[in-house]
């Protein structure tokens, strides 16, 4: 059986002057978190190391993003930090508003004593 997917969370963040696509996505990522919590690690006496987080950002520069610095800033489980085209710039002229997108997933492996319903 493959990895349950316990939790997803969206997030926007953005950088209102600067340009800077990894500020934008930190900020989306951020967002995600602050929509979420996940009890349920210590009411089942599991370790934060046994969950993945994958993460998938889309600004409009996805190679303007340092993937290790979002990387770095996810607090718990094993990290995935993916950058894709998305996103939105507004604005004219040479100091666009960058708007970050970003979901947020946790999966675990498959556990016994309990399972997710479908």
């Amino acid at each position: 059986m493959a990895e349950q997917r316990l939790i997803i969370e969206m997030g926007m963040g953005n950088d209102l002057h600067g340009q800077d696509y990894t500020k934008a996505a930190k900020r989306a990522i951020e967002d995600a978190f602050r929509h979420s919590s996940l009890p349920l690690f210590p009411t089942l006496g599991l370790s934060h190391s046994e969950m993945r987080v994958q993460v998938t950002v889309g600004v409009q520069k996805p190679d303007a993003v340092d993937v290790e610095a979002l990387t770095a800033t996810l607090p718990r489980g094993r990290a995935e930090v993916r950058v894709v085209k998305g996103g939105l710039n507004v604005g004219e002229g040479d100091d666009p508003i960058v708007i970050a997108q970003a979901s947020v997933e946790a999966f675990l492996p498959p556990q016994t004593g309990w399972r997710l319903k479908r």
